[in-house]
């Protein structure tokens, strides 16, 4: 096999598996980010090399606050719109 068909099949493999996490995390973001601490939660524990701690901290999702009584959409926060402007 030719270097450069691996290198394209390797390309479009790295495009395909962005693109589905990419769509899980549109479609199953509950399952994703159970995914991503699940992931991150061995990395990041005390005794472990700082750059692994780094990755680790990297790959976990960002705190939230208590998702409240409305469900946890995380949809309430400030509104990009300018205040004045229509």
């Amino acid at each position: 096999m030719q270097l450069s068909l691996l290198l394209q099949y390797g390309v479009i493999a790295l495009a395909a598996l962005v693109s589905a996490w990419v769509v899980a995390n549109k479609q199953f973001p509950t399952a994703m980010r159970r995914l991503r601490l699940w992931l991150a939660l061995p990395l990041v524990r005390e005794g472990r090399p700082a750059w692994i701690r780094k990755l680790g901290s990297r790959i976990a999702p960002a705190a939230t606050g208590g998702a409240g009584a409305c469900g946890g959409c995380s949809s309430c926060g400030p509104s990009s719109r300018v205040s004045g402007k229509r």
